[in-house]
C-alpha cells in the first residue's frame, strides 16, 4: 500500500550557514559600526544580542534575509523571548523541529474533511499518510503545500509504492 511520511524539520547545516552569512553582513554595515551585536546559533536556539530595541529590528530582518537565499522557511523560528542583561537586549528565537501533537490533530483533521481516500496516523513527532492509490496519496501533498495556516514548515518523505 503506498504511503509517505509528513515531518517538520531544517536542514541544521543550511542554517548554519544562514546565520554565518547574516553575521558576514552584520560585519559590514555602516548603521552597525562601533555597537555591539551578534547573531548565534546555540543549542537549538538562535540568540540576536544588540544595544537596542530598533537594532534587534535589524538583526531579525538580516536573518530571514539569509535564511530567505537559503531556502529555509522563517515558520522555523518559535515564539521570541527577550532578556535584557546589563547594556544588551538579547531575543531567543527557538528553532521548531518535529510536528507537535495539536498541530499533528489539525492536520489529521484537514485530511479526513479534504475527502480524499487516505488514512493519516501520528506517529510520534511525524504523520504517516496511506493510501491504496498514487494520486490520493499526491492530492493530500499538493492539498497541504497550498494550505497556508499550517504553522511550521512541512516536508514529505519516504514515499514508497
Amino acid at each position: 500500500m503506498p504511503s509517505f511520511d509528513i515531518v517538520s524539520e531544517y536542514d541544521k547545516h543550511e542554517m548554519t550557514n544562514a546565520v554565518d552569512q547574516a553575521n558576514r553582513e552584520l560585519g559590514t554595515r555602516y548603521d552597525f559600526r562601533g555597537v555591539e551585536a551578534s547573531i548565534e546559533l546555540q543549542d537549538g536556539q538562535i540568540v540576536l544580542a544588540a544595544e537596542e530595541e530598533f537594532q534587534l529590528e535589524q538583526l531579525y530582518m538580516m536573518l530571514a534575509n539569509a535564511l530567505t537565499k537559503r531556502k529555509l522557511d522563517l515558520r522555523v523560528l518559535g515564539e521570541p523571548q527577550d532578556h535584557k542583561s546589563g547594556k544588551q537586549v538579547k531575543r531567543t528565537y527557538p528553532l521548531k523541529a518535529g510536528i507537535e501533537q495539536a498541530e499533528a490533530k489539525k492536520l489529521v483533521k484537514k485530511i479526513k474533511d479534504s475527502k480524499i481516500k487516505v488514512q493519516a496516523a501520528i506517529q510520534g513527532d511525524q504523520l504517516r499518510v496511506t493510501g491504496k492509490k498514487r494520486d490520493d496519496l499526491q492530492q493530500v501533498i499538493q492539498m497541504l503545500k497550498e494550505d497556508e495556516s499550517v504553522s511550521v514548515p512541512l516536508q514529505f518523505q519516504n514515499f514508497r509504492d
